[in-house]
């Protein structure tokens, strides 16, 4: 600490020196010509060169220097002499710390070295970095310091950086995907009377003016489905979701999910829709369909093949193949004693349908590591859902698993208002009041056939991306408030926390 806070009274120092000439370290404005990959691109021996970043590198030898300056774009180095600066300017240049923002003008060169490089003219300080840099430019170790302090991860890591430049690629390329397929992007409320469209604790906040208390919405689905029954027959919404649940490697409590709705569809569309939207964006992002995870050594762990088609099986065929050919023959009883010795986590109040699913969870859905649509789950699962036409004990819908994980739930949706009321108010059991009586009205009105998906944006570029936990493709990751007393072992009891997946059951349109 004592030497943290001594480099920054050093650089506080050279503050007020500057200060002291009548500079501002502080500039409200300046405008590069180009980024730095956009001046080795168009490199030319001698061209006028304007740039800006922030210095990651300085070596000085005698009457000359080089820096290397990053901005948004990648690394430049700058090569200064004395003798062509002037001697002021180049003693202010020797001053410059790491992290400092300068500004630059010059004509570009190629050194001995063959790099790409500019001989500067002229500079100016945009920014004096009152605090050091992490230690460690080639990434930060400390996984408390990593996710609190975000900025400084990204400064250290261009690793890091590439992972959330391309979470923002996959979003656009799933604009651009759903657009071209017709889709109309739209907005829903964030704060909501009633939390519906899934089984999931919600926030609650108060609204001042209206004298009524809202909540954080744990889905998007009840809201866009309104929009089918008002005649938009194809709609999509990205957006925030939050669950007062559980904090894990595959769970924050504020996450991202892509909705959508097709009228006159069904889980077969979507499920077209699924395959065809990540095949592209995989291509598009990554230029491959075979996804390599990678542990920290850069040995290859897994290898997921995107390529279509893909496996699609009935969720009771993957249940027998585990718990046993007759599974669904012997009684409620059997299963649940079956599935104890079996050494799923069963309690005494689980329904029958509930010991089943427990054998899905724990022993199936973590080894489909290849693309796989689970299909026809119990309809007590998915109560917004259309019945099986051969098997009323199912519904038409899918789990798309992936990397061993739900990436998108989907199905038909249900859109008779009287089946519909009768599985939510079964789901609602005494806390009748949280039925969404609106929704139910509005079903009333006429929805066309449709069929729905959800997809978390989240847990897709964990996939793709070859990250195994959600707070590596989060840019602010939920954690708990840093305070005076906060133990110095917080972040590692946090990370404990994340590798238990913790008592939340979420499945994320469930």
């Amino acid at each position: 600490m004592e030497d943290t806070n001594s480099l920054i009274e050093f650089r506080r120092q050279k503050l007020r020196e500057l200060n002291e000439k009548g500079m501002n370290p502080f500039r409200n404005k300046f405008t590069p010509s180009e980024t730095c990959a956009q001046a080795k691109e168009s490199y030319e021996e001698g061209r006028p060169a304007k740039l800006a970043g922030r210095i990651s590198a300085q070596r000085v030898m005698g009457k000359s220097q080089f820096l290397d300056i990053k901005d948004g774009s990648g690394r430049m180095q700058i090569y200064a002499q004395k003798q062509h600066l002037g001697d002021e300017a180049f003693q202010l240049l020797k001053t410059m710390d790491m992290a400092d923002f300068i500004g630059i003008e010059g004509t570009m060169f190629t050194t001995k070295m063959g790099e790409i490089s500019v001989k500067i003219d002229s500079f100016i300080v945009l920014c004096k970095a009152l605090r050091p840099p992490p230690e460690k430019w080639h990434g930060l170790e400390d996984t408390e310091i990593r996710y609190r302090q975000r900025y400084l991860d990204l400064m250290a890591s261009d690793e890091v950086k590439d992972v959330f430049i391309k979470r923002s690629q996959i979003i656009r390329e799933i604009r651009n995907y759903l657009h071209d397929h017709a889709y109309m992007e739209v907005e829903t409320p964030m704060m909501q009377p009633i939390p519906g469209g899934a089984a999931a604790q919600p926030f609650v906040t108060f609204h001042n003016a209206l004298g009524c208390q809202f909540y954080m919405r744990i889905a998007l689905e009840l809201y866009l489905k309104r929009l089918l029954v008002g005649g938009m027959d194809r709609v999509f919404e990205i957006g925030k979701n939050f669950r007062n649940e559980g904090i894990s490697r595959r769970h924050n409590p504020e996450f991202t999910m892509l909705e959508a709705y097709q009228a006159y569809g069904d889980y077969e569309s979507m499920m077209e829709l699924v395959e065809g939207m990540i095949t592209h964006v995989s291509q598009k992002v990554l230029g491959t369909l075979v996804i390599e995870h990678k542990n920290r050594e850069g040995e290859v762990t897994r290898t997921i093949d995107l390529t279509t088609p893909w496996r699609r099986v009935p969720y009771r065929e993957l249940i027998c193949e585990k718990a046993g050919a007759d599974w669904f023959e012997i009684s409620p009883e059997g299963r649940k004693a079956k599935a104890i010795e079996l050494g799923a986590e069963i309690h005494e109040t689980d329904e029958d349908f509930e010991v089943s699913n427990a054998i899905f969870e724990k022993f199936i859905e973590p080894k489909l590591i290849q693309p796989t649509f689970v299909t026809h789950l119990p309809k007590e699962l998915v109560p917004l859902a259309k019945l099986s036409p051969n098997d009323d004990s199912t519904v038409e819908v899918f789990e798309c698993c992936i990397n061993g994980q739900e990436i998108a739930p989907a199905y038909t949706e249900q859109n008779d208002p009287i089946q519909q009321r009768e599985r939510l108010e079964h789901q609602a059991g005494e806390e009748q009041q949280k039925l969404d009586e609106d929704f139910l009205i509005a079903l009333e009105h006429g929805m066309p056939p449709a069929g729905g998906m959800g997809m978390g944006i989240d847990r897709l570029c964990m996939m793709l991306l070859g990250q195994e936990s959600i707070r590596d493709v989060l840019l602010f990751p939920q954690m708990k408030p840093k305070t005076k007393n906060t133990p110095a072992s917080e972040g590692a009891e946090e990370s404990k926390q994340e590798d238990a997946e913790g008592a939340m059951k979420e499945s994320e349109k469930a």
